[in-house]
């Protein structure tokens, strides 16, 4: 070696989304002993439409990530070829390591493949709750129950975790502060939360940028997202000193005013190790504990941290692979243009599909009362929506994605999930948005050229699966009411226009 050093034995293999020093594989070896594997894979950037500052998130992080590990001392082989495997393959034609050490992927493929290519495979910590503890408690829990839901599993994090309690108990005598954080958007949104960090590019961005322009989608990056720990960690101290005192009571709001409004947008950098759950959540209780945030803010966001990130984390293994390809029902219908670039005078759409394109994001009530309603009252193919909502967001991935597409957002997995359809019409929009204002569309009307395309197809789709939702407690009121409609008939006809109109572009 260069240094004059002798060369390790065995090799730690470090994937794209275990960006982090303290990760089991990593953590438990050493420069002298171990030699650091990363692989860039072609495959992967061309297996779909990637939106570019997703792929350059990956990209710019795993070579920055490289260049810090050997500025620490260890031996990095950087591969960029056809794919994961053929990438391991070369490494140990050269290297020979006597065992290739690598921490459990975060998707079913990926851990067959290093299964099936002789690796050593490591008990991950990226996540709070490991997806066997999270079988363990499920079995446990539904010992003399019939179901089992995230509030479930939360009040079980909560308690393990110790955020947020006294004792045995929660600190506020609540478990959940949901009730709080459901304020539509103020009419004074504008300048109201503070805009995002942003970060130059350097020659780095540039080059990852010109290599991935001919084939992703989406505005280019603007240092928006943050590639290096420093960078998350400046993240997370801005939002942290200066948006989570005031997240809670706007987190489902929607407004043409701010696209960020006070989210932490620390998602991405948590799924590739930039960041960890454990120390985002510290943070966050140590602000609660020095009265510096509310109780309702900081309980809206460890939620989304230790109950909802971590019971989609554990849902995914617990139903792969099988839960990717359900489709309870039935919907077939391909992506719309307005998905893949068309325009809609739809203003809500519009306004989402326009803030994707430029960030690459949008926050989870955008997810899923609009991109998703809309999927699901048009009856548009899950699997489609996964892989399109996969590629398009920074915060993508397969186990991200698939529980909360298939499961969350479109109820393709029947109600194992979710406990009812999340369908609405324009009046929901309407209340938790300002996007109504200004739209050639009525949200109160059913039939007739403006006729909310949402509301429209509400209605529809109630009437579409009345026999399921019929026997729903939760949705079964609806479904009496949709075949009461006196003008029933009228709307179901104009849903057909609807859908058709979807399909050519024309919404």
């Amino acid at each position: 070696m260069p240094d004059g050093r002798v060369s390790p034995e065995r090799t730690v293999w470090v994937l794209g989304d275990q960006l982090n020093v303290g990760f089991s594989a990593l953590a438990t070896a050493s420069p002298a002993t171990h030699r650091v594997l990363m692989v860039e894979s072609r495959a992967k950037v061309m297996s779909k439409s990637w939106h570019i500052q997703r792929a350059h998130l990956v990209i710019c992080a795993m070579r920055r990530f490289a260049e810090q590990l050997r500025a620490d001392g260890w031996h990095v082989d950087y591969r960029r070829t056809s794919s994961l495997a053929v990438g391991l393959r070369e490494h140990r034609a050269e290297f020979a390591p006597v065992a290739v050490e690598v921490m459990e992927p975060a998707s079913w493929s990926a851990l067959n493949m290093v299964r099936a290519n002789d690796c050593v495979v490591v008990r991950g910590n990226q996540f709070l709750c490991h997806y066997d503890d999270f079988g363990a408690w499920k079995a446990d829990w539904l010992t003399g129950r019939k179901t089992f839901k995230m509030e479930d599993f939360y009040r079980w994090q909560r308690r393990r975790l110790g955020y947020l309690m006294d004792g045995d108990q929660p600190v506020s005598g609540l478990w959940n502060h949901d009730a709080e954080n459901r304020e539509p958007p103020p009419k004074d949104a504008a300048g109201r939360w503070p805009a995002p960090l942003v970060d130059d590019l350097d020659d780095l961005d540039h080059e990852v940028i010109a290599e991935l322009r001919p084939h992703c989608v989406g505005d280019d990056p603007i240092g928006l997202w943050a590639t290096t720990r420093e960078g998350a960690l400046r993240r997370l101290r801005h939002f942290i000193d200066v948006l989570l005192p005031g997240f809670g009571p706007h987190e489902d709001a929607m407004t043409t005013q701010s696209w960020h409004l006070a989210h932490s947008m620390l998602s991405p950098y948590l799924n590739i190790g930039l960041l960890t759950p454990a120390e985002v959540c510290d943070a966050v209780q140590q602000a609660f504990d020095e009265g510096r945030v509310p109780v309702a803010s900081a309980e809206g966001f460890i939620r989304q941290v230790i109950g909802w990130r971590e019971y989609v984390w554990g849902l995914y293994w617990d139903s792969m692979p099988d839960y990717a390809d359900m489709n309870a029902l039935n919907a077939t219908r391909a992506l719309p243009p307005l998905f893949t670039g068309g325009t809609t005078s739809m203003r809500c759409m519009s306004t989402v599909m326009g803030e994707i394109r430029e960030h690459g994001w949008a926050h989870h009530i955008q997810r899923l009362m609009l991109i998703g309603n809309l999927s699901l009252t048009a009856g548009i193919d899950p699997k489609l929506l996964t892989d399109w909502m996969w590629a398009n967001f920074v915060d993508g991935a397969e186990w991200v994605m698939v529980p909360n597409v298939i499961g969350m957002s479109q109820y393709a997995d029947g109600g194992i999930m979710a406990t009812k359809p999340y369908a609405s019409g324009g009046a929901y929009i309407h209340k938790m948005s300002d996007y109504c204002k200004g739209c050639r569309y009525d949200r109160a009307k059913r039939t007739d050229d403006d006729a909310c395309p949402f509301t429209t197809l509400y209605w529809d789709f109630m009437m579409r699966h009345q026999d399921r939702f019929v026997r729903n407690p939760r949705v079964a009121q609806q479904v009496r009411a949709a075949q009461k409609l006196s003008d029933i008939d009228a709307v179901r006809e104009h849903a057909v226009t609807v859908l058709r109109r979807l399909d050519a572009g024309e919404l």
